[in-house]
């Protein structure tokens, strides 16, 4: 028969206190900041979590290790949270096995972030966690709270939140945006903020004066990298850096390591860049949504351009000029720092591939690429000596400056003959004409409408007379339609700052082809099978309209 112990014999064990090792962690977001919510304030956080575990009466040890504060970061991912993540790295080293926050707020604005951390993470790695309001838990003094029905409805309520409130923060800014307001926390190289408005972009004149020379160095020849190389070698701060000198707590993603420089891709998007010309762009950069923080590209046709907002560094001639060579291929040869008279302009006739440039003895011929590189049956040679070529495109580019001042010399004397004018106030006598009578028409129309409704007329009459006035209406807009448009033809044919004219003009005395001119006039050059080239140039539509 088993033995059965006297129960008076049986004697609980004194619980033993335990040892715990506390933790604050504290968050403000950036919409708390903006709205100056002192209750939200970190120091009012540290003083409601200092009190509470002040007030710990029970027999347990109670030891303060540290406060994690994360200050203006949003509580809807736990990745981007550093002082969060470091939280979570001391209670793995045992550092840390009691948290206390506030509220749930403060710690989880996504519900499955915190359904994770209160039913999983933290029971897993034994960690007691205290959220003192809205929804009060203690996981160890009252675990049932913690599976309270309540608890994953605030989790929803505190999403919800942080969802409103970033819907309600995008369309601020995008009103902001749509008035060329500039909300960037700082302002592109080569601007500052208005000290008077935050929202107005002003010039920083000793990085604007990087920004001109970095535009006039391409549009003279030099490389992306020959540029990055030339200001690096210089001592001239990349923007990242420039800002960090100035003060700023500017902290790009994409550069690495405590001693940024400039880079290909920084002059690149340097010289893409609308502000330049005085635009606001913005919008080209957004957050996948309020718990996804990862920053997607915005199609073009979607970005905020808001056209002359601010003073310009740029010209807008030259800057149309740089993203016409940017469009080209313009890589340079080893050890080379500029670029070839012709590179990105030539195209094989027949294939439609950029030709490649070799140097044979004293000469430079061109090659299809196609042909060269790839397969000589796909396409044939279409060499072409580079002297040849450049003095073939020097004679095109003569005969069009050429016809462009002829062009200039005849239309000064239609321009000043008695004919033309004539014609323009006949064409405004017309105008003017059809316009009264189409007043008068629709007086007589509004008229009919009394007399139908005064009884001297039928409707059926009304009717009527109601549409023969709409189609002596129609056909008198077209004709006036019709007169503004040769009228605007004639205007447009007289005159004398025609982009073609002036552009073409301004090349009467060249006496060399250089890369200035290329750029400015050519579009393309195609090289054919026998040595023959066509020369595609800029401004073909303006040299048909004066042409006729």
């Amino acid at each position: 028969m088993a033995r059965v112990a006297n129960r008076h014999d049986i004697v609980k064990a004194a619980p033993k206190n335990k040892v715990w090792l506390v933790a604050f962690y504290i968050r403000l977001s950036r919409e708390d900041k903006r709205g100056k919510d002192e209750s939200e304030s970190i120091t009012n956080q540290r003083l409601i979590l200092t009190d509470f575990l002040e007030q710990q009466e029970d027999c347990d040890e109670y030891v303060y290790v540290d406060e994690y504060v994360d200050d203006g970061v949003s509580g809807t991912t736990d990745e981007e949270r550093e002082n969060f993540q470091r939280l979570l790295a001391d209670i793995k080293k045992g550092k840390i096995n009691c948290v206390i926050v506030k509220n749930l707020a403060r710690s989880f604005r996504n519900n499955g972030d915190q359904s994770y951390y209160l039913g999983d993470w933290f029971p897993r790695n034994n960690v007691r966690f205290i959220s003192l309001y809205q929804q009060p838990i203690d996981t160890y003094r009252a675990p049932q709270n913690a599976q309270n029905i309540a608890v994953p409805v605030q989790g929803v309520l505190n999403e919800e939140h942080a969802r409103g409130t970033s819907e309600s923060v995008r369309r601020t800014f995008d009103k902001k945006r749509e008035k060329g307001l500039h909300i960037g926390s700082f302002a592109a190289y080569g601007y500052q903020k208005d000290p008077e408005d935050k929202n107005v972009l002003v010039i920083d004149e000793e990085a604007a004066e990087h920004v001109k020379s970095i535009f006039a160095w391409f549009l003279e020849g030099m490389s992306k990298n020959a540029i990055v190389r030339k200001l690096n070698d210089s001592g001239i701060l990349c923007p990242a850096a420039y800002k960090k000198s100035k003060g700023m707590k500017y902290k790009n993603p994409n550069v690495e390591g405590g001693n940024p420089l400039w880079c290909a891709m920084s002059i690149s998007n340097l010289l893409k860049n609308r502000i330049y010309v005085g635009d606001m762009v913005q919008g080209r950069y957004r957050i996948k949504s309020y718990k996804i923080h990862v920053q997607e590209t915005v199609p073009e046709d979607e970005w905020f351009i808001v056209p002359n907002t601010h003073e310009a560094i740029i010209r807008r001639e030259d800057f149309a000029k740089v993203q016409e060579l940017l469009r080209k291929d313009t890589r340079t040869a080893p050890e080379q720092k500029t670029l070839y008279l012709f590179s990105g302009f030539l195209r094989c006739a027949d294939c439609g591939k950029a030709m490649t440039r070799s140097k044979v003895g004293g000469n430079v011929y061109y090659y299809c690429r196609t042909y060269k590189d790839q397969s000589k049956t796909a396409c044939t040679k279409h060499t072409i000596r580079h002297n040849h070529l450049e003095q073939g495109v020097f004679h095109v580019i003569q005969k069009m400056v050429f016809l462009a001042a002829e062009f200039s010399h005849i239309i000064s004397r239609v321009n000043a003959a008695p004919l033309q004018k004539s014609r323009s106030i006949r064409l405004n006598g017309l105008i003017a004409a059809k316009e009264k009578a189409l007043s008068k028409i629709m007086r007589y129309r509004q008229s009919i409408y009394q007399d139908w409704k005064d009884g001297e007329i039928t409707y059926k009459d009304y009717r009527h007379m109601q549409k023969d006035y709409e189609r002596q209406m129609e056909a008198i807009n077209e004709v006036i339609s019709n007169l503004n448009e040769e009228k605007a033809e004639l205007e447009n044919r007289i005159d004398t700052e025609n982009p073609f004219l002036a552009t073409f003009r301004k090349y009467e005395n060249i006496d060399k082809l250089t890369r200035e001119i290329l750029i400015e006039l050519v579009e393309q050059i195609k090289v054919h099978e026998n040595g023959n080239i066509s020369v595609r140039l800029k401004f073909a539509n303006e040299y048909r309209s004066v042409a006729e």
